[in-house]
């Protein structure tokens, strides 16, 4: 089977349907929330913002520049990431595996959820994805073959990747474990060239670095200090399901029964450690703490070219078990593929007879609608009391990022809008976008998916007067999605500018 052209052309197939499946949708599946804030930071260009380090926004605003203001422009840049992801991962099991297993490693980083969805949305994951593929890529070389100039290259994909997602700092402890660990590799602490990775890599990050001391190392805070503050709870189940939802059942299955990570045992002892050191991290903050879904998915990585063997019946434990992977992989990937179909087509154009979700933070549809119908209640207003409102969206950033997103495109003219930082919600960046005293005098007009959002209780003390609560269904293409709210509320003022 690893050499059979059936296969190959099985693998060929599903690698280009991927990419082609990407290419097609890219541009006409509605943001999610979480794209359109980071569009956000791209019409604030930094070196630096509270959630997240600066790539996403300068990769926004690279592809947007190219494009235009559109799906498209936004998520070039996880396109692209996710073909030099795939780049590095064959190249990065070849050296481990052989060409076989390198074919069915980037069918893998194709079609594994995780893979396909960092190489068509655009968030941190997608630069950080293909930052950590190239970065392990590197140490192996460095580490293994004892290339020298590895080393410099590593430094670059490990700034780079900090520049984009601080988490991929765990590359950096996996590779000072390896080292004391690997009785060949310690020689390396006693040579200049790991020293001047670590300086290619800080120097990289550092513009990160001068913008939190500049910010009172808010971002450090919230990634750290912040999480850590929370209530307690549980997490590891839900880690666990992330991980399932991650790799998919077949490729969890695979992992535990691989014998190891790579033929030769130091190549093995590398990957192993590179997946396994950040999983027991994530597994013990999960003790304790909520974990977010997209975590641990760049750690799967280190396990792609085994995973990439198990697909070809070798080398995992038990010959009934390498019978059953390989015959598991193909339906699964096959089940992938018409997944990925199905729910694009139904992001696009719907399916007949199903609904759409009315959770459009999850599933993207009808925010042009609301964005458009948003932009027509405010000129109204603007038309009524002669000054055009400002649109607050009242949850932490979806309303007001994708009505200023659509918006925009549609006008060919940035649109300013806010959340509920103007009163006393969480702010994120919007905190330093539109800060509370800056507003004073405004008009707002209030979007909400709750009424409960918009009572006299909460606005009253912050605004002179208040409109009406107005109720609107959103739709579309006809079909109706949810219900939201909104009114307009008069001479915003905040008590901290009145000091």
């Amino acid at each position: 089977m690893p050499n059979s052209l059936a296969w190959r052309r099985f693998a060929l197939i599903l690698i280009l349907g991927s990419l082609a499946l990407r290419l097609v949708f890219a541009g006409s599946v509605e943001m999610l929330p979480e794209e359109t804030y980071y569009w956000s930071y791209a019409r604030h260009l930094d070196m630096g913002y509270l959630d997240h380090p600066p790539m996403v926004a300068w990769l926004v605003s690279a592809g947007t520049w190219v494009f235009g203001q559109n799906e498209f422009g936004v998520r070039i840049g996880a396109l692209l990431c996710g073909l030099i992801t795939s780049l590095y991962i064959y190249r990065l099991t070849r050296n481990l595996f052989g060409d076989a297993a390198a074919l069915a490693a980037v069918l893998l980083a194709s079609m594994l959820p995780f893979f396909f969805l960092s190489g068509l949305l655009l968030t941190p994951d997608s630069p950080m994805t293909a930052a950590w593929a190239a970065s392990l890529y590197y140490l192996e070389r460095a580490l293994i073959a004892q290339q020298r100039h590895a080393w410099w290259r590593a430094g670059i994909a490990l700034g780079l990747g900090m520049f984009s997602k601080y988490s991929i700092a765990l590359l950096g402890l996996v590779t000072v474990v390896f080292m004391a660990w690997d009785a060949p590799s310690r020689r390396w602490f006693r040579r200049p060239e790991p020293y001047l990775a670590a300086a290619i890599a800080a120097a990289i990050f550092s513009p990160v670095i001068i913008w939190n001391a500049q910010h009172e190392w808010a971002s450090f805070a919230f990634q750290t200090s912040r999480r850590l503050a929370e209530p307690p709870q549980f997490a590891t189940h839900k880690l666990l399901g992330s991980m399932l939802a991650l790799i998919t059942p077949t490729g969890f299955v695979a992992v535990t029964l691989t014998r190891r990570l790579a033929e030769n045992p130091r190549q093995a002892r590398l990957m192993g450690l590179a997946l396994l050191l950040p999983l027991v991290v994530f597994a013990l903050f999960s003790l304790r703490h909520e974990v977010k879904l997209d975590w641990t998915g760049a750690t799967w990585l280190a396990a792609l070219p085994a995973l990439g063997c198990s697909m070809l019946g070798l080398d995992t434990v038990g010959v009934p078990w390498r019978t059953w992977l390989r015959v598991a992989w193909p339906p699964t990937l096959v089940l992938l593929a018409l997944l990925y179909i199905g729910l694009l087509y139904y992001l696009v154009l719907g399916l007949p007879a199903v609904a759409y979700s009315k959770h459009i933070e999850t599933t993207p549809v009808g925010w042009p609608d609301l964005s458009n119908r948003m932009l027509s209640v405010a000129t109204e207003a603007g038309q009524r009391s002669g000054q055009a409102p400002l649109i607050v969206g009242m949850d932490r950033y979806a309303i007001a990022s994708e009505i200023a997103f659509y918006a925009t495109r549609a006008r060919g003219a940035l649109l300013q809008t806010s959340n509920s930082v103007l009163f006393d919600g969480v702010g994120l960046m919007y905190q330093r976008w539109t800060p509370p005293c800056s507003q004073a005098g405004r008009n707002l007009l209030l979007v909400a998916w709750d009424a409960g959002e918009l009572n006299d209780a909460l606005l009253e003390p912050k605004v002179e007067r208040l409109g009406p609560i107005q109720e609107e269904a959103l739709r579309r293409d006809g079909r109706f999605v949810r219900h939201y709210y909104h009114r307009m509320a008069y001479n915003y003022r905040h008590a901290s500018c009145e000091k």
